[in-house]
């Protein structure tokens, strides 16, 4: 709300030291909204003997005065409805807010790339590098389908719609990949439009963009089975003997995080200073899951504590700082490839697959409870974890067995 004593004006004069060799000086307005004052260039020019100081106004009769005044009544007059528009919308005006309406600046900035830029640089500096490589290709397909569909390199945030939203599905879905990529899924159709949805709901709380066209839209995902590893496939990777160091190092960061649940970031990240004892007695790891910042603690199993004490003593982990000796996530994946098909894993083995399994065949088939499961695995959400006890049919089986056994007696 604007306050009771606003004070306005409008005023033009030259700025001289800007004179030109042809002995115009540029003529500026002066805008003033409660005592300050701000200046804008409105393009044109005049010689200072043909210009009354006084009046702000151009001095003479001739056709070119004559002209050039009718154009700053003009601009006068556009300055006073933009500030009464603004009193109507009850916006707190400042010299700044009215200047950036007048020449347009304000819209200039709502643009579609202007948000994507914004976005970028505030969530860089909080997202993981991860992330934010996604919201980058996310962006790299917005522009290219601005281009192809538009033949435009942007548009204003206001010209966003629903069928902006369903045109961008569409170029997506028929998008030919390029050399070496996949054509998206619709999972990964939607994961783009998950992120540019969230650019969006920004420019909606920055209040640069009146309606989310989002309103309308429905993300659709496709439900995924999650794979793990039975007790059997856990069992022939637990117990085969390599011969290869990297392997036997793959091997056990593999088998430790399907006793831990903890995803590949967070074992490369833990220290010694995570290991901690807890109020039963026992070593517990206790850290935060680097993607979400939830603290984590998870009371460590004996297979887990059997990895822990191999390691004690590794130059690497030594060197590093770090509890185990950890190989970058793409060098595990590639040799979990070589594990897999020497232990007669059919299933494509990747490092996540070690926290499905710990979540499944580890603690839920177990019967350990799945509010348990959900604080080990970090998880800000109950329904997150029950994607995982929904794939565990041997867990149903078990259960139902149970209870005909009591409804029995």
């Amino acid at each position: 709300m604007n306050a009771p004593n606003n004070t306005f004006g409008v005023a033009f004069y030259l700025k001289k030291q800007k004179t030109t060799q042809l002995g115009k000086s540029p003529i500026y307005a002066r805008i003033t909204v409660n005592g300050k004052r701000i200046e804008i260039s409105i393009k044109r020019s005049i010689e200072e003997e043909n210009w009354n100081p006084f009046k702000g106004v151009a001095r003479g009769s001739r056709e070119e005065i004559v002209k050039l005044n009718k154009y700053l009544d003009q601009y006068k007059s556009g300055v006073v409805e933009t500030y009464q528009e603004l009193l109507l919308q009850k916006k707190w005006i400042t010299a700044e807010l009215l200047k950036a309406k007048v020449t347009g600046m304000d819209q200039a900035e709502f643009t579609l790339c202007k948000l994507i830029e914004y976005h970028n640089q505030e969530q860089g500096q909080i997202l993981e590098p991860g992330t934010m490589k996604n919201y980058y290709t996310t962006e790299k397909y917005l522009k290219e389908f601005l281009k192809v569909r538009f033949k435009t390199s942007d548009k204003y945030l206001s010209e966003l719609s629903y069928k902006f939203i369903t045109d961008f599905e569409y170029y997506l879905r028929n998008r030919k990949p390029e050399k070496g990529q996949k054509k998206l899924t619709t999972n990964g159709l939607m994961k783009h439009l998950e992120r540019f949805c969230k650019m969006v709901n920004m420019a909606v709380r920055l209040e640069w963009i009146v309606r989310n066209p989002f309103h309308a839209y429905q993300l659709k995902f496709d439900k995924v089975n999650r794979d793990y590893l039975t007790k059997d496939e856990l069992e022939r990777i637990e117990s085969k003997e390599f011969h290869i160091v990297r392997l036997q190092v793959v091997q056990d960061l593999f088998v430790f995080s399907c006793y831990t649940g903890l995803a590949y970031v967070d074992v490369y990240n833990l220290t010694p200073a995570n290991l901690v004892k807890g109020q039963d007695g026992n070593l517990w790891i206790m850290t935060s899951r680097q993607k979400t910042n939830t603290a984590v603690k998870v009371p460590l199993l004996p297979k887990a504590l059997e990895i822990i004490d191999k390691y004690k003593g590794h130059p690497q982990a030594i060197a590093e700082g770090k509890l185990l000796p950890v190989l970058t996530n793409q060098k595990l994946n590639s040799y979990l490839k070589e594990i897999a098909d020497m232990c007669a894993i059919l299933k494509p083995l990747t490092f996540h697959i070690a926290r499905h399994t710990f979540a499944t065949t580890i603690t839920l088939t177990n019967g350990v409870p799945i509010e348990s499961v959900s604080k080990m695995l970090g998880h800000t959400k109950l329904s997150t974890t029950q994607v995982y006890a929904k794939v565990v049919e041997s867990k149903l089986s078990d259960d139902m067995a149970r209870l005909t056994e009591r409804l029995r007696r």
